[in-house]
């Protein structure tokens, strides 16, 4: 049911850092066409950072640990959002499947990835209780031994209940020499983080000691190089737009994003780019430690 790419598969046997990458990136979180070049970017700055990287999705039936380009470029906006509870049944009737963080960190756990990069983790959504909405991402890296960097949690989120539920959890919140969670595009104002790193050496040494006493996952933030600083007034313009729109659910992400990208005049959809590269570099860096 799952077939790991041989350089993949070679890596893990000499010791060398593999870094997971999700899909839903590629199908869901640009303009159509634009994310196979975002995806493929990703995979080039881990590279980069010293390690192999390991795009995940499923295809004809399979869960696929490392992808082509041909493959890659099969993720469009047909694809289906897997987490974690969709994997089994987008195998089964082989669907197109484009893995979210909690779902590629589930097959994480199951051939032995310790590391992830992403843009932005899910989590709380704002108003909660109403709607109950959580991300399956919290509780997926809660249990999977694996360090995720991301600059923090999606921007469209309750980022201060999001940090308390992670802490419920047991999940260290790191900052990448920073003293509080980035806000995806902004670098500052977010809740403080459990400790400070200054080095890809130092985040690997705690991630294994993590691990070593037995525990689940961690999320490393790290802020954008360019902090956008007026795009909350636009989150909230958009949310209420989705909410008029009757958008729900899984769909919210990408309405969101698609608004903020085109009221900012592209600057978010720049920013997102550059950010997801560099989390995806940090992570090839801190694997290979």
């Amino acid at each position: 049911m799952i077939v790991v790419a041989e350089e993949i598969q070679q890596a893990q046997r000499d010791g060398r850092g593999v870094v997971a990458l999700e899909t839903t990136l590629v199908a869901h979180g640009f303009p159509p066409g634009e994310g196979v070049e975002v995806g493929l970017a990703s995979e080039r700055a881990v590279r980069d950072g010293g390690s192999v990287p390991a795009t995940v999705g499923v295809l004809d039936g399979e869960i696929r640990v490392g992808l082509t380009r041909d493959e890659l470029e099969r993720f469009d906006t047909s694809a289906r959002k897997l987490g974690p509870r969709d994997l089994a049944a987008a195998v089964v009737q082989r669907a197109l499947g484009a893995t979210t963080v909690g779902g590629t960190l589930a097959v994480c756990s199951a051939v032995g990835i310790r590391f992830m990069a992403t843009g932005g983790l899910g989590g709380v959504h704002r108003g909660w209780p109403a709607p109950p909405d959580v991300s399956a991402d919290l509780q997926a890296l809660a249990q999977t031994q694996a360090l995720v960097i991301s600059s923090g949690v999606k921007s469209l989120l309750d980022v201060p209940a999001t940090s308390e539920l992670l802490e419920t959890l047991g999940v260290p919140v790191l900052g990448w020499r920073t003293e509080t969670l980035p806000l995806f595009y902004a670098a500052d104002g977010g809740p403080p983080v459990s400790a400070r790193v200054e080095s890809a050496g130092e985040a690997a040494r705690i991630a294994r000691a993590h691990w070593e006493l037995g525990r689940g996952g961690l999320l490393l933030g790290r802020p954008p190089d360019e902090s956008l600083d007026d795009i909350e007034p636009l989150i909230e313009q958009a949310l209420a737009a989705a909410a008029a729109e009757g958008v729900h659910g899984q769909e919210v992400t990408p309405f969101v994003l698609s608004y903020l990208h085109r009221e900012s005049g592209g600057r978010t959809l720049a920013a997102n780019r550059d950010l997801i590269a560099g989390n995806a570099r940090l992570a090839g860096e801190i694997a290979a430690a």
